[in-house]
C-alpha cells in the first residue's frame, strides 16, 4: 500500500508537470494501471509498470 501511495502521489507531481507530455502520460498510465490492477485482484506494482510504459509511449506520441 506505501507504494501505491508514493506512485500515486508520483503520479499527481509528474501531471502538474504539463510541459512534459511523457511524463505526464507516465503518470497518468501508472496511476492507471496501479488502479485497475487493484480493482481486479492483480500486482499492482505490475499494474503500474505495464500502465507507466503504455503511459509514455502514448504520451511521447501525442507530443
Amino acid at each position: 500500500m506505501k507504494k501505491l501511495a508514493i506512485g500515486l502521489t508520483l503520479a499527481a507531481t509528474a501531471m502538474a508537470m504539463s510541459a512534459c507530455s511523457t511524463l505526464k502520460g507516465a503518470a497518468i498510465g501508472g496511476a492507471g494501471g496501479a488502479g485497475v490492477a487493484a480493482a481486479t485482484g492483480g500486482s499492482v506494482e505490475r499494474g503500474a509498470a505495464v500502465g507507466d510504459t503504455a503511459g509514455a509511449v502514448v504520451g511521447t506520441v501525442a507530443d
